[in-house]
């Protein structure tokens, strides 16, 4: 095969090669992602406020993210899935992103990190 038919050949080969993805690695970056993202009514993020219950990633480079709210009647419910989901698009890595909200178990203020426990005096 002539040299110019090989690097073409190499070239389309690397063109169609997917840029190799760690899960941990990109979970940890969404999880950082997360804690940009503050409740409104409490003045700590999402991550540390126990909401988000699991972050799983694939060698594809698709998350999900299982979370809650505070409550039901929570009134960013129908907002803050959505800000989730567009934030953890966003990092490096990720192809797509889906969130599941759950009920189960129902959130309560043990989830919250310590960190959050100082923020909000409950020490």
């Amino acid at each position: 095969m002539p040299r110019a038919a090989l690097v073409k050949k190499f070239e389309e080969i690397m063109s169609e090669e997917k840029v190799r993805v760690y899960p941990l690695a990109l979970e940890a970056e969404v999880i950082e992602a997360m804690r940009t993202i503050y409740d409104p009514e409490i003045p700590v993020n999402i991550y540390d406020l126990g909401l988000i219950y699991e972050v799983t990633a694939d060698q594809d480079g698709f998350v999900k993210i299982e979370m809650t709210l505070t409550s039901p009647a929570c009134p960013v419910a129908g907002s803050l899935p959505g800000e989730v989901q567009a934030k953890a698009r966003q990092v490096e890595g990720v192809t797509d992103a889906k969130v599941e909200l759950v009920w189960d178990p129902a959130w309560n203020m043990d989830m919250m990190s310590e960190e959050a426990k100082l923020e909000l005096g409950f020490f």
